[in-house]
């Protein structure tokens, strides 16, 4: 806007000016577009299949044989250009370039959806973009109010990394979280008795049961928490001579009692010689237990279908019951038959009918939500959202944070969903809901759209130079493609798919048709596609 601002003119004659002429035929465009984006005002193949849904697996049978009951007619499969795109943001948080979203719509594989699901799962990026949602949920932050400080943040948030990248059994993962003893520097997941604000024994036993049972402080009695407090009652904490540096550790020498109650009502004894803590365990990650492998289906059932069997996911108690009770039964069993491999979950979801639905209800129940049948609308999440700008824009993004240097260096071309550190930020993260990482609660990401984050990526000179400076449109300008090739690039680039015939005709009645030869034209186009709903959220 800057840019054009220099080079209004007035019409002596009381016309509009350039700059307002400009502004009315972007706003035309995107008005245009985004009306197409539409059901039924666009050709629905974009969006969707024609075919009926057909089940694919058990969990297809479970849950359109509970739409059946309630007479619910789900959604039509999804097209592969929503496939292609869907799946590389739910499972590795970024979108397919170009060339990817064109080699998999022009293959005529039948079964390139299961490859394609099988591919993205052994990315690098994957492991990328699940250590940012387990480090919203471990509070892996440096400063107020978690104060974890630099230097255990890299190290929590690497094994965290490694962890996923090693498909590690989810239950190996969370006992050695549980029994962790050792230096906050060395030993890196002792940091999650660390990230908890208050280190009283009825704090961590509410952050243990919050994460890996989902159940609420006020979700029990006094009485329940004193209990379970009962097992972190001996956790010590003892500084070293380095800087920052904390030892935590099992405290023999801290009073104990006898007996303690878990949290299902069974009486347990303790002994002076063993970590509580692992009494714990033991009871939590045994395959009878009526919270650890549930909640750890929902919640990951939640991640990739917007919304948990039970929700919210980390809302358990038994005044909020399941929506498909023998759904999140089947995955219960299915993850523990499975060891714990949270990959086999993946797959599993990702190849059901019940994920590859279109976004395109069939009914405006409001019971139909809750029983998945279509899939959900979301807004991008921050990170995902400026990286796909980046991504789009060949630009990179700057970073800020009280922490000093050397602590809060960021390479140039460093990924947002990357970011180790909850302390590190910009203003575009904060303005569009980045976890503060402070409870460990699901509800702290904030995906609501504002008008402020409207008006940002409408107006703001931080997207407009993205746009009209980045290396990968200016490759584009410079480029000796054709008109038509320069509007299926920026389609496929941003969108995933190639254009519908009445987008083609918008884009040609456009005042300035040659796209290909024309900057500005090219540079509106790419902004109206940014702007559009279809850009900004998962369908």
């Amino acid at each position: 806007m800057e840019r054009l601002a220099t080079r209004t003119k007035t019409c002596r004659s009381g016309c509009l000016t350039v700059l307002e002429v400009w502004i009315v035929m972007r706003m035309l465009l995107i008005a245009a577009l985004v009306v197409l984006a539409a059901p039924g005002a666009i050709a629905l193949t974009a969006f969707e299949g024609l075919e009926a849904p057909m089940p694919r697996n058990r969990i297809d049978d479970l849950v359109f044989g509970r739409l059946e009951q309630l007479g619910i007619q789900p959604a039509n499969p999804c097209s592969d250009a929503v496939f292609v795109r869907r799946v590389y943001l739910d499972a590795i948080g970024t979108l397919p370039t170009a060339q990817e979203a064109r080699s998999f719509l022009e293959d005529r594989s039948p079964n390139k959806r299961q490859i394609l699901i099988d591919r993205v799962l052994e990315r690098g990026e994957f492991a990328d973009y699940w250590a940012m949602k387990w480090s919203d949920i471990l509070r892996v932050k440096s400063e107020f109010p978690i104060n974890l400080w630099p230097n255990a943040v890299q190290g929590y948030h690497r094994w965290i990394r490694t962890s996923i990248c090693e498909n590690k059994p989810y239950d190996r993962f969370v006992r050695e979280m549980l029994t962790a003893s050792g230096s906050n520097f060395r030993v890196p997941q002792v940091n999650f008795y660390r990230a908890v604000q208050s280190k009283e024994p009825r704090a961590l036993a509410q952050a243990v049961a919050l994460t890996f049972m989902g159940v609420r402080a006020e979700s029990w009695s006094d009485e329940q928490w004193t209990q379970m407090a009962v097992f972190f009652s001996r956790i010590g904490y003892k500084p070293t001579g380095e800087w920052k540096e904390e030892i935590v550790l099992f405290d023999p020498n801290r009073p104990v009692t006898e007996t303690a109650v878990l949290p299902d009502g069974t009486s347990v004894r303790l002994t002076l010689d063993r970590d509580p803590r692992e009494v714990f365990a033991d009871w939590l990650l045994d395959a009878n237990n009526p919270w650890f492998a549930r909640n750890a289906v929902n919640r990951l059932w939640s991640w990739l279908l917007g919304r948990g069997i039970i929700h919210e996911p980390d809302d358990v108690r038994p005044d909020n019951p399941p929506s498909n009770p023998q759904l999140l039964a089947f995955l219960e069993r299915e993850l523990i038959e499975a060891h714990y491999d949270l990959k086999h979950l993946y797959r599993l979801i990702l190849n059901s009918q019940t994920y590859q639905l279109s976004c395109i209800r069939r009914t405006d129940r409001p019971d139909a939500e809750a029983n998945f049948a279509a899939y959900p609308l979301r807004r991008l999440e921050a990170e995902v959202l400026i990286d796909a700008l980046n991504q789009i824009t060949g630009t990179t993004e700057r970073y800020s944070s009280a922490i000093p240097e050397p602590f809060t260096f960021i390479p140039e071309g460093h990924r947002s969903v990357c970011l180790a550190d909850g302390s590190i930020t910009s203003s575009f993260l904060e303005m569009f809901g980045r976890s503060p990482r402070d409870t460990g609660l699901e509800s702290e990401r904030n995906n609501r759209p504002t008008a402020d984050q409207r008006l940002h990526l409408l107006n703001s000179s931080h997207i407009q130079r993205k746009i009209e400076q980045g290396p990968a449109m200016q490759n584009l300008l410079r480029s000796r493609a054709k008109p038509r090739e320069v509007v299926d690039t920026l389609y496929l680039t941003i969108l995933s798919r190639f254009p519908t015939e009445e987008e083609l005709k918008i884009v040609a009645a456009y005042p300035k048709t040659d796209t290909g030869g024309n900057r500005e034209a090219t540079i509106d186009l790419a902004w109206a596609l940014i702007n559009s709903p279809e850009f900004l959220y998962r369908h």
